[in-house]
């Protein structure tokens, strides 16, 4: 675990002084928020992002480090494609050091079944012209060099892409602060929003008031928290992943790539990033019994692959003991746990390893260099909510990323910036609208790849 960087605290890196007001403040210092406050920036508005803990110290930073179009619901692929483009540009921008490469990401398979549903995938993404198709065992074997008929076959993206989660994310801070217009602050947490004649004026933080023209919510899990304590309740939970890096491999796969039961990706360092296939943990607080129903058919399609445990340990955002209301001049759920940081699913990790070790044998139960664990925003239909929130004008809210925040966080930002300014945002959100799961409309899962 030596100088793996949540294995200890994180010292404070931004501590610019906050102004009395802002055209926009941005909730939330992940990829998303960050993407947010670089896109107002570039059209001449001045921003605050209010981080609670650290920079990108939550999911922004735990995840695989994918960027990836292939898998993606129909109507996520044009914001990962152009997500793609700006993850380009910004390693064109900072340089080789943000771990941006094009290595590609493959999906094998095991039974005809999933092949089957790669197939289905791919009718649904051929309108987007992508480079997506099915490979052969013989050609499964060629770019994942593991032992003979361990797949059937599967599918590959080429273009698809990577990068290193804690030193991208933090990285594009840097620049965002350094290139003017955009004041971040960690440490400071927003504990209400501020309401003025029914609208959003801005935020009251630990630190004092900001008043603000708009305010962009992207506080991953910590999202239908703050909303809730404002009146307004949204479905969303947050579900454990677990992941590890294991110590410098020889090369068994350049790029990314996953089956049913482990994912592995190249890592800068000479070692891969090992995580379970698709077995997330949800830990069941107050949240999930009100949202039940929400997630009934998530949960009719998905439940054998998803661990409930019966509460979140304290202080979590959807823990038992969790306060759902408080007083903006008292402190909040959020300084109470400045950076969330979970204990890894140990038998998951094991078990990852082991199917690892099956598929590699000539390389055995890969020695770990460190494990940890994210907490996931999800939604019901695992889609992001980008919208504005109509109960409380002036609020546009980015979150439920459902674990693709990463490598689509980029083109979020650009969504949500335009959003904020009335723009049109380019591509089609009436998937990811706000109120989705009150108007009647069916809940449709996207694709679970």
């Amino acid at each position: 675990m030596t100088g793996f960087p949540f294995a200890g605290p994180l010292a404070v890196e931004h501590q610019a002084a906050l102004p009395k007001a802002a055209d926009v403040v941005v909730i939330g210092g992940g990829i998303a928020g960050i993407s947010t406050a670089w896109e107002l920036a570039g059209k001449g508005l001045s921003v605050v992002v209010c981080e609670k803990g650290r920079v990108a110290a939550e999911q922004s930073g735990r995840n695989w480090g994918w960027i990836r179009v292939q898998g993606r619901d129909p109507a996520e692929i044009p914001l990962a494609i152009e997500a793609r483009a700006l993850w380009q540009r910004w390693s064109d921008r900072l340089g080789p050091d943000l771990g941006y490469r094009r290595v590609g990401v493959t999906y094998m398979a095991k039974t005809e079944a999933e092949m089957a549903g790669y197939e289905a995938w791919l009718t649904k993404a051929r309108a987007h012209d992508l480079d997506s198709r099915m490979i052969t065992a013989a050609e499964t074997e060629r770019l994942i060099k593991a032992a003979p008929g361990t797949w059937i076959g599967g599918m590959h993206t080429a273009s698809d892409c990577r990068a290193e989660p804690w030193v991208a994310v933090p990285m594009i801070a840097r620049a965002v602060a350094q290139a003017g217009g955009v004041v971040i602050r960690e440490s400071c947490a927003v504990r209400a929003l501020d309401i003025q004649a029914g609208r959003v004026t801005g935020v009251i933080t630990e630190h004092g008031r900001i008043m603000a023209d708009a305010v962009v919510l992207a506080g991953g899990v910590w999202s239908s928290l703050l909303l809730r304590s404002e009146g307004v309740s949204l479905p969303q939970l947050a579900v454990l992943s677990s992941v590890s890096a294991t110590v410098p491999l020889p090369d068994i796969a350049s790029g990314a790539a996953a089956d049913e039961d482990f994912a592995i990706r190249r890592r800068a360092d000479g070692g891969y990033t090992l995580a379970p296939g698709t077995r997330p943990v949800m830990f069941v607080g107050p949240d999930a019994f009100r949202h039940f129903s929400a997630y009934l058919t998530l949960l009719k399609a998905d439940w054998r692959r998803t661990k409930l445990r019966p509460a979140a340990p304290r202080g979590y955002p959807d823990g038992w003991t969790t306060p759902r209301r408080w007083s903006a001049d008292q402190p909040s759920p959020f300084e109470a746990m400045r950076v969330l940081n979970p204990a890894p699913d140990r038998k998951a990790i094991e078990a990852a390893r082991e199917s690892f070790a099956q598929a590699f044998p000539a390389l055995g139960k890969p020695e770990l260099a460190a494990s940890w664990a994210g907490m996931i925003d999800t939604m019901p239909d695992v889609v992001p909510v980008l919208d504005h929130v109509p109960a409380l004008p002036g609020l546009v809210l980015g979150t439920g990323l459902s674990g693709h925040g990463f490598g689509i966080g980029p083109a979020v930002g650009r969504v949500l910036a335009d959003l904020v300014t009335g723009n049109d945002p380019g591509h089609d959100l009436s998937r990811f609208r706000f109120g989705r799961f009150s108007d009647g409309s069916r809940v449709t899962p996207g694709p679970a790849l």
